[in-house]
């Protein structure tokens, strides 16, 4: 469901540019309110969340799905853990509705989706190791890496219960803003895929924003 916000952007607390295939990993605490906003348009954001005070509780897309009813995330979903607790809500949606099947690209699938010679282009799921091996201070370990959110991802569930990867539906200035309903930390990988349509075969800078309410 498509729901503009009333946040102006002067007045957030903190503001962080993320390059196309860089990372960023900060606690959000509860009550406050993040926004990622996609600068140019069809740009991926893969994107995990854990529990600040104990990482091992950590976002669940299955437990997210089946309270919600729907496998896609608009305003009014709630992001639950693996222990079913709400950790986020979704409460303003531009773009409409975000991915929450389609996992995150790493060298692996770059293999076996599209060529042995793509195993060496940088992905996703590099860039999560490389934000928990410079940050030990937030505790994740490679184990705690589960399935994700892909903000603005285009992936449609066929009739036959298969997914495809498609044009972004996303634009520039669209945005999707939380609020936490617990401290929590967020790790983003912005998406460095050129293989499939997800980043409109060029990524993109995206921009985080938090508010205090």
């Amino acid at each position: 469901m498509l729901t503009a916000s009333t946040r102006q952007p002067e007045q957030a607390v903190s503001r962080t540019r993320i390059d196309a295939g860089d990372y960023y990993i900060g606690t959000v605490k509860a009550g406050q309110t993040l926004r990622i906003l996609d600068l140019e348009g069809n740009q991926a954001a893969d994107t995990l969340f854990y529990s600040a005070a104990d990482p091992t509780e950590r976002y669940s897309a299955m437990d997210t799905i089946r309270e919600q009813g729907n496998v896609y995330l608009t305003t009014g979903s709630v992001l639950r853990s693996n222990e079913n607790r709400p950790m986020l809500e979704i409460v303003a949606d531009t773009c409409g509705r975000h991915d929450t099947l389609g996992g995150a690209c790493a060298t692996e699938s770059n293999t076996v989706r599209y060529d042995l010679e793509k195993r060496c282009m940088h992905a996703c799921r590099d860039s999560w190791m490389l934000a928990i091996a410079e940050h030990p201070e937030y505790g994740i370990t490679k184990r705690d890496i589960s399935h994700n959110i892909n903000f603005f991802m285009n992936v449609p569930v066929t009739e036959a219960g298969g997914l495809t990867f498609e044009d972004g539906i996303s634009a520039p200035g669209k945005y999707v803003e939380l609020t936490a309903l617990m401290d929590v930390v967020v790790l983003i990988s912005n998406c460095p895929q050129l293989n499939n349509p997800c980043n409109g075969y060029n990524p993109t800078p995206v921009e985080l924003l938090v508010w205090n309410e």
